[in-house]
């Protein structure tokens, strides 16, 4: 079997540099001697997803528009974790300030990365059980954001729809129906 190794970076450059995106272009040497004068890679902040169910059993969702695709979608809680941040702490933080929801059992579901390839964060998936509505939202002045109470077959049949188009929401969601069948019908 192959060994697979490291590339060697030879020179970066940033070519932009903001608080929610920094894009670099790397010059690297691959193991078999080939370089790569212009690999871009983006620095993002590491994200959080919560998958929020209240105490009667119902998904807290949202629906808001997506500019770069052009689109109102519907979509789990979701945020920037701030620097050194717990993951924990940053979705219960954006939980209460996009929903107004507070409290239920947290444990923490899957870490996954948006792409590996090209970009530097990853994103925590939380699951919150219990939640219960106690504020409004407190929106950030670029946020606008419609929350929803779903029933767990009205989230499954968005999935199924395709309205629920965001991968890294999409992903966890379609994983927590899966462990639920095993566990409800085994």
């Amino acid at each position: 079997m192959k060994d697979i190794q490291k590339w060697t970076l030879l020179n970066s450059e940033y070519l932009i540099r903001r608080p929610w995106m920094t894009a670099r272009r790397d010059h690297v040497r691959l193991p078999s001697g080939a370089e790569h004068k212009e690999f871009y890679v983006l620095e993002y902040p590491d994200w959080v997803n919560i998958i929020a169910i209240n105490k009667e059993g119902k998904f807290i969702m949202e629906r808001q528009y997506r500019h770069a695709r052009g689109v109102v979608a519907y979509e789990i809680p979701a945020g920037v974790i701030e620097d050194g941040e717990p993951p924990l702490q940053a979705g219960q933080r954006e939980l209460y300030e996009e929903t107004g929801y507070t409290g239920g059992e947290w444990k923490h579901f899957m870490t996954l990365c948006p792409n590996s390839s090209a970009c530097t964060n990853v994103s925590h998936t939380l699951i919150a059980v219990g939640v219960e509505k106690t504020s409004t939202q407190h929106l950030e002045q670029t946020e606008d954001i419609a929350v929803y109470e779903m029933e767990p077959e009205e989230v499954r049949q968005l999935l199924l729809n395709g309205e629920i188009q965001q991968a890294l929401m999409a992903a966890p969601l379609w994983r927590y129906f899966y462990e639920k069948d095993i566990i409800d019908n085994p």
